[in-house]
Protein backbone atom coordinates (compact mmCIF):
# COMPACT_ATOMS: atom_id res chain seq x y z
CA UNK A 1 0.00 0.00 0.00
CA UNK A 2 1.59 3.75 -0.75
CA UNK A 3 2.58 5.94 1.66
CA UNK A 4 0.00 8.73 2.36
CA UNK A 5 0.82 12.05 1.80
CA UNK A 6 -0.69 14.99 2.52
CA UNK A 7 -1.54 16.63 -0.77
CA UNK A 8 -3.50 20.31 -0.91
CA UNK A 9 -6.42 20.38 -3.00
CA UNK A 10 -7.47 23.44 -4.29
CA UNK A 11 -11.01 24.18 -5.67
CA UNK A 12 -10.66 26.13 -8.90
CA UNK A 13 -13.45 26.97 -11.50
CA UNK A 14 -13.42 25.70 -15.57
CA UNK A 15 -12.71 29.86 -16.84
CA UNK A 16 -9.62 30.08 -14.00
CA UNK A 17 -8.24 26.30 -14.90
CA UNK A 18 -8.48 27.47 -19.00
CA UNK A 19 -6.44 30.81 -18.13
CA UNK A 20 -3.96 29.34 -15.69
CA UNK A 21 -3.62 25.85 -16.84
CA UNK A 22 0.51 26.69 -16.80
CA UNK A 23 0.54 27.37 -13.32
CA UNK A 24 -1.58 25.01 -12.14
CA UNK A 25 0.60 21.92 -14.02
CA UNK A 26 3.65 23.55 -12.47
CA UNK A 27 2.38 23.50 -8.86
CA UNK A 28 0.89 20.08 -9.41
CA UNK A 29 4.11 18.38 -10.55
CA UNK A 30 6.46 20.06 -8.06
CA UNK A 31 4.42 20.75 -5.09
CA UNK A 32 1.90 17.63 -5.43
CA UNK A 33 -1.14 19.64 -5.44
CA UNK A 34 -4.00 18.53 -6.86
CA UNK A 35 -7.03 21.00 -8.22
CA UNK A 36 -10.27 19.91 -8.39
CA UNK A 37 -12.04 22.22 -11.26
CA UNK A 38 -15.74 22.82 -11.12
CA UNK A 39 -18.05 23.96 -13.83
CA UNK A 40 -21.02 25.98 -12.65
CA UNK A 41 -20.56 24.52 -8.80
CA UNK A 42 -19.98 21.31 -9.24
CA UNK A 43 -16.72 19.46 -9.37
CA UNK A 44 -16.06 18.03 -13.26
CA UNK A 45 -12.62 17.22 -12.88
CA UNK A 46 -8.95 16.68 -11.26
CA UNK A 47 -5.95 17.83 -12.18
CA UNK A 48 -2.78 16.05 -10.44
CA UNK A 49 0.85 15.13 -11.09
CA UNK A 50 1.57 11.73 -12.97
CA UNK A 51 3.68 10.31 -10.39
CA UNK A 52 0.49 11.48 -7.56
CA UNK A 53 -1.51 9.61 -10.29
CA UNK A 54 0.54 6.67 -10.24
CA UNK A 55 1.50 6.09 -6.34
CA UNK A 56 -2.14 6.49 -5.63
CA UNK A 57 -3.95 4.89 -8.32
CA UNK A 58 -1.85 2.25 -9.94
CA UNK A 59 1.42 1.07 -6.94
CA UNK A 60 3.47 -0.91 -8.19
CA UNK A 61 2.91 -4.81 -7.28
CA UNK A 62 4.66 -5.94 -4.07
CA UNK A 63 6.91 -7.67 -6.11
CA UNK A 64 7.93 -5.38 -8.64
CA UNK A 65 9.02 -3.05 -5.48
CA UNK A 66 10.94 -6.17 -4.14
CA UNK A 67 12.87 -6.59 -7.28
CA UNK A 68 13.97 -3.20 -7.31
CA UNK A 69 14.80 -3.08 -3.37
CA UNK A 70 17.10 -6.26 -4.25
CA UNK A 71 18.36 -4.60 -7.25
CA UNK A 72 19.20 -1.47 -5.29
CA UNK A 73 20.78 -3.83 -2.75
CA UNK A 74 22.84 -5.49 -4.73
CA UNK A 75 23.84 -2.17 -7.27
CA UNK A 76 22.23 -4.28 -10.27
CA UNK A 77 19.97 -0.44 -10.28
CA UNK A 78 23.07 0.98 -11.29
CA UNK A 79 23.92 -1.01 -14.30
CA UNK A 80 23.99 0.67 -17.72
CA UNK A 81 21.91 -1.17 -20.59
CA UNK A 82 25.62 -1.96 -22.82
CA UNK A 83 26.56 -3.70 -18.92
CA UNK A 84 23.16 -5.15 -18.91
CA UNK A 85 23.44 -6.22 -22.64
CA UNK A 86 27.04 -7.84 -22.09
CA UNK A 87 25.34 -9.98 -19.02
CA UNK A 88 23.01 -11.17 -20.42
CA UNK A 89 25.56 -12.56 -23.92
CA UNK A 90 27.92 -13.90 -21.38
CA UNK A 91 25.05 -15.93 -19.46
CA UNK A 92 23.50 -17.12 -23.34
CA UNK A 93 26.90 -18.06 -24.74
CA UNK A 94 28.07 -20.13 -21.44
CA UNK A 95 24.35 -22.04 -21.55
CA UNK A 96 23.68 -21.86 -17.57
CA UNK A 97 20.34 -20.52 -17.23
CA UNK A 98 18.21 -21.41 -14.27
CA UNK A 99 15.69 -22.76 -17.17
CA UNK A 100 19.03 -24.61 -18.58
CA UNK A 101 19.10 -26.27 -15.57
CA UNK A 102 15.65 -27.30 -15.23
CA UNK A 103 15.38 -28.65 -18.40
CA UNK A 104 18.86 -30.71 -17.93
CA UNK A 105 20.69 -29.14 -20.75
Amino acid sequence: MPQTKSYITNVVSALTARTQLGQIIQRATQKNERFLVGRRGEPSVVIMSFQDYMKSFAPPPRELTAMQAAAKKSGANKLTPGQINRIIATVRREGDTPVARVRGK
